[in-house]
């Protein structure tokens, strides 16, 4: 028996004979690949009976269910906590994993049975959830070597002695790391797998840099199998992709089968297969798609990786090749075009790889906080991170973890938003309530097991009572949630403090600023989880009351800034804008901290902050020079980019310049553009969704219509697929002009409908409060010469 250290990459199990088995996947502290083999651990659930039930009839009822592929082995009364209560349960243990549901599914019909818990929990996850195990973390194991020989592309394999434990080194290894991306060639749009082969593989390698697979002419069989073969070669122990899971793995397995090639490319020769939360499985690799990270950058309205890459300063789009995907098969078809086609697929991968080096560091850590294995935190929604944190704590707290119920959408009342005070302001604080809702669930006890009911008495220790609402929280003792909640600031604050005793240059700063981050994220997630519908630990009132108490907190906060003179502008959720009086403001902050308990602080100053009437819309300038633009169609998704540019641009002009007249100037030359045609088309795309079948929609909207025609040239229209179009010179219906992007010419659009129905409405709602009319946008010449001094508040 020898101790070793692993860096933990990846999880999974197999059943060999009748014999579940979990494996584990590592990278030791002298950086060798290694697989450890658990044969101890045996999946098992609870059983809740009815009051008043024979439990030893029960136990034997359960028992006479064991079938000889995997039996029961043992049925016993264990004290647990369910909902905070204290209740008996009988813990059922079997051999085979997937005997699991099957049990279950006979013990619901008991009818001495009131619940089957914790019967879907996967089991692999079930052992890092006992173990407290957590990937992409260091452990210690005791184990002895495998002693037999096989073809896992490992360098040792070992059986473990469990418990695994965790150890606290900050640190990652020298981990092997691979992008790739794929290129098909598409004569008929849509490429196909049974028809259309994959003309290029682009890679790209932490240890080899940028390798390219290139098809002979249309024949990509000796493609696949170099891709394949040089994964193997290379063994890297992640793998990126951009959009990876949903397309680029689907696509080469199902033109593998059709060419007889096998993607074996997982550490035991398997190919990658479909996972949970609509991942894709490389055995004893972290399978990771970048998009799934990208789709949380919220400023990028169209998420392509150029997009993406350009937003995060991976790669500009104006320094890489950009090809259309319907011109791809004619810069494939001609060989003057080929390298230029190259070219592309090499950006591609290298854009993919810059924002693996951006998106990872966050993962490593989200997955090590969460406890769900790196291939797999990226594709699991916001609410499952949390579900997985919670069911970890739930088993330190010897709670059940609740069955996930199937429930209708229910809307609640959210935070207090306050009408602006329009205009432009100079000098404006932004003071934000740090952790807001974490810190009002702990205060107030908010949690699914402290909620007292309207026909439950109120309890001894007394309750607080949500304003507004009346929702009840018993005050002793400590609720789930506001347990859970005070490990993550703990944590949090423990590793700010670690943060400190290294340079901000350093590797373990860096990490150790993700794991803060990822911290902050997962207790901020907490409260939305209460109110969403597949939340195991679902309650409404428990999200109802979180706002009510948040609302009544920035109303308080309001009072207090008032009664200091200071002139509140705009407040929204958890965030005040006041006029900025240094000294003032050290008042209201320290009044906060004393009189509610919560800690208020400075996040911005805006040097000038233009508000319109409506809510949550503003822009504002930093003394940095940079602008910050909320809510205006500049971040909207059903704009095309030139009035997004024309919108941005005029805010610049305003906030930093000044001058209204340069603002109007700016946008009659773009006016006069577009008149001229000299706006190039990319510019001018809508980009709409196709939210449900074509058959459903009752309207002919421009997107639809452009959809339906996508299909007659027959390329592949989905449920889910971004339509991107233009609207062209003509008579009729706008849906009659809109045209695919990718069909039209610049001398058919229709400049009238963008400057009419884009430019001018995108910058009329910041320029109206100036006075300018839609009509002097459109004239040649500029009447006085305003400056926004004149419009100060």
């Amino acid at each position: 028996m020898v101790k070793i250290r692993f860096w933990f990459l990846d999880i999974t199990y197999q059943v060999v004979g009748r014999e579940p088995q979990i494996l584990i996947w590592g990278i030791t502290e002298d950086n060798k690949r290694v697989l450890l083999i658990d044969r101890s651990f045996r999946p098992y659930f609870y059983v809740l009976p009815r009051e008043g039930v024979d439990i030893s009839r029960l136990k034997s009822k359960i028992k006479a269910l064991s079938v000889a592929r995997s039996p029961i082995t043992s049925v016993e009364e264990v004290s647990k906590k369910y909902f905070g209560k204290p209740v008996k349960v009988l813990k059922v243990v079997t051999v085979i994993p997937d005997q699991v549901p099957k049990y279950r599914e006979e013990i619901k019909k008991f009818p001495e049975v009131k619940e089957v818990l914790e019967a879907d929990i996967r089991f692999s996850m079930r052992y890092l959830i006992d173990y407290q195990l957590k990937p992409s973390s260091w452990h210690e194991a005791e184990v002895v070597e495998y002693g037999k020989k096989t073809n896992i592309r490992v360098d040792e394999v070992y059986y473990v002695k469990p418990p695994i434990k965790p150890i606290n080194i900050i640190k990652e290894p020298p981990l092997r790391k691979m992008a790739f991306d794929i290129e098909c060639y598409n004569p008929r749009g849509s490429p196909s797998p049974e028809r259309d082969p994959v003309i290029i593989v682009s890679t790209y390698s932490s240890s080899e840099g940028l390798k390219q697979f290139v098809a002979k002419n249309h024949d990509d069989k000796g493609v696949l199998e170099s891709f394949v073969k040089y994964v193997q070669e290379q063994d890297p122990d992640i793998i990126m992709g951009y959009n990876s899971n949903r397309f680029d793995w689907p696509y080469l397995i199902e033109r593998g089968k059709r060419l007889g090639v096998r993607i074996n490319v997982g550490r035991t020769g398997a190919e990658p297969n479909p996972s949970v939360y609509g991942h894709i499985s490389v055995m004893g690799r972290a399978n990771v798609d970048l998009y799934d990270f990208a789709e949380e950058v919220h400023e990028v309205k169209v998420k392509t990786l150029e997009n993406i890459a350009d937003y995060l300063g991976v790669m500009p789009k104006d320094k890489r090749v950009l090809i259309e995907w319907y011109e791809m098969p004619k810069y494939w078809d001609n060989p003057s075009k080929r390298p230029l086609f190259l070219k592309y697929g090499a950006d591609d991968v290298i854009s993919t790889y810059g924002l693996g080096e951006k998106f990872l560091p966050f993962a490593i850590q989200l997955s090590s906080i969460t406890g769900l294995p790196l291939d797999q935190v990226g594709a699991a929604s916001v609410g499952y991170r949390v579900e997985w944190y919670l069911m970890r704590e739930a088993y330190l707290a010897n709670e059940l973890v609740p069955n996930r119920v199937e429930r209708p959408y229910e809307s609640y009342r959210g935070a207090i938003v306050l009408a602006p005070k329009k205009g432009v302001h100079e000098n404006i604080a932004v003071l934000d309530f740090s952790s807001m809702y974490p810190n009002i669930m702990i205060k107030y006890n908010i949690s699914p097991d402290t909620y007292i009911p309207p026909d439950e008495e109120e309890p001894l220790e007394g309750v607080w009572v949500a304003p507004e609402i009346g929702h009840r929280f018993r005050k002793e003792p400590p609720g789930f949630f506001k347990r859970v909640l005070e490990t993550l600031l703990k944590l949090r604050k423990q590793v700010r403090e670690e943060m400190k005793k290294y340079s901000p240059e350093s590797p373990e700063y860096r990490i150790l600023d993700e794991r803060q981050k990822a911290l902050k994220v997962l207790a901020n997630a907490m409260y939305g989880y209460q109110g969403w519908v597949g939340a195991r630990w679902y309650c409404k009132p428990a999200a109802e009351a979180t706002t009510a108490w948040g609302r009544q907190t920035i109303k308080k906060a309001m009072e207090f800034a008032r009664k200091l003179g200071l002139e509140i502008i705009y407040g929204d959720t958890d965030s005040l804008f006041v006029k900025y009086d240094k000294e003032k403001v050290e008042k209201l902050i320290k009044m906060v901290q004393e009189k509610l308990g919560f800690e208020i602080k400075i996040d911005k100053i805006y040097v000038r902050v233009f508000f319109t009437e409506a809510k949550k819309r503003y822009a504002g300038l930093l003394p940095d020079g940079r602008i910050d633009i909320v809510g205006f169609e500049a971040v909207r998704g059903d704009w095309a980019d030139i009035a997004k540019e024309v919108q941005e641009k005029v805010m610049e002009i305003i906030l930093k310049e000044g001058s209204v007249d340069k603002a109007v100037e700016y946008v009659r030359r773009v006016i006069r553009d577009l008149r001229e045609g000299r706006i190039p088309i990319s510019k001018l795309i809508i980009w709409k969704t196709i939210s449900k079948r074509l058959e459903e929609y009752e309207v002919e909207a421009p997107h639809v219509a452009v959809a339906r025609k996508m299909i007659e040239m027959g390329l592949k229209v989905s449920v889910g697929m971004k339509i991107g179009y233009v609207i062209t010179k003509g008579s009729g219906k706008l849906a009659d002009r809109a045209v695919p992007y990718f069909t039209a010419k610049i001398e058919d659009i229709d400049a009238n409908y963008y400057i009419e129905r884009q430019v001018i409405p995108a910058v009329a709602r910041v320029l109206a409060y100036f006075g300018i009319t839609e009509k002097e946008l459109k004239a040649t010449t500029v009447k006085s010469q305003r400056t926004l001094f004149d419009f100060f508040h």
